[in-house]
């Protein structure tokens, strides 16, 4: 039997195409918020002795994650075989260590939390650091997508003799893989952050950009201060104007207007996060890695 998704409400476009991708039928995820703040969970659609693939970009963990869990146990009881999670972006992953005494590892917490719920996940670039890989969270099965073959493809349809440029070290295994792939030049700035919103950077090697255009890649803008940095540091060079490519498009509060503020040529992002700047589509490579999971989970 064909699995069933069903998407939250915000990412309904990327529910729509991965159901048509998988060959999968579609549900409806109904939310209702009570006047205290409750939810109520109503899934609408054909559970039994399927697969259940719930769709929840993560863009809003805190306010998703008591509709997720009851969601996975709505679709128990209505007899689903398995629920499985894609979460394009996976939240919490960056703070993977205690760093002061008396902070929760919310990585660690997080990863226990959604095992608890789902029965395997598929996520997007997370954001590991010190943690090798998503088994040390998680005790379910989960797999990691790279958006970076669909980046490649956008910047190579788009750019012309194209320089990347990693905003900070964590960076690298992205604008490494996406160079590697074009055959282009790279190099990654030297971050200094000192807080929240306060951040500073150094290009090491101003040569790199003589005669290119300098393409920015980075998996996440949140407050959106680190391209900002890396676009003034650019600038600063006389380079030409820089595209950001950004896979998940977080953009809290004024992080997208302080980012077109400082002077960049285009801002696009992969529709991880359902956002205006989408221009890349990661959902085949979503649909590659659910596929062999369903498979191997139905023999």
């Amino acid at each position: 039997m064909n699995p069933i998704c069903f998407a939250f409400p915000a990412d309904a476009p990327v529910g729509d195409s991965l159901a048509q991708a998988l060959g999968a039928d579609r549900g409806v995820l109904d939310l209702h918020t009570f006047p205290d703040g409750e939810t109520r969970v109503r899934l609408q659609g054909e559970c039994a002795r399927r697969d259940v693939i719930l769709i929840c970009g993560g863009r809003d963990a805190n306010a998703q994650a008591m509709p997720l869990y009851f969601a996975a146990e709505a679709a128990r009881a209505l007899g689903a075989e398995r629920v499985g999670l894609v979460c394009p972006y996976l939240a919490y992953m960056r703070q993977d260590t205690q760093f002061r005494a008396g902070e929760a590892v919310s990585a660690l917490a997080y990863g226990r939390f959604l095992s608890s719920a789902v029965d395997w996940l598929v996520t997007v670039d997370p954001h590991l650091h010190r943690l090798k890989s998503l088994d040390a969270a998680f005790s379910i099965p989960s797999r990691c997508v790279s958006a970076m073959p669909a980046v490649t493809d956008w910047i190579a349809a788009h750019v012309s003799a194209p320089v990347l440029v990693g905003p900070d070290n964590e960076s690298t295994q992205w604008v490494e893989s996406v160079a590697n792939r074009l055959g282009a030049p790279w190099t990654v700035l030297e971050k200094t952050r000192s807080g929240d919103r306060q951040v500073s950077v150094t290009l090491p090697d101003p040569t790199l950009l003589r005669g290119r255009a300098p393409v920015i890649i980075d998996d996440i803008a949140s407050s959106g201060r680190t391209l900002v940095a890396a676009l003034n540091a650019l600038r600063g060079t006389g380079s030409a104007a820089a595209t950001c490519v950004v896979v998940h498009a977080l953009f809290a509060a004024d992080a997208e207007t302080a980012i077109r503020t400082a002077g960049v040529e285009r801002l696009v992002s992969t529709n991880t996060v359902t956002h205006s700047t989408n221009a890349i589509d990661v959902v085949p490579l979503i649909a590659a890695a659910i596929r062999p999971s369903l498979r191997a989970l139905s023999a």
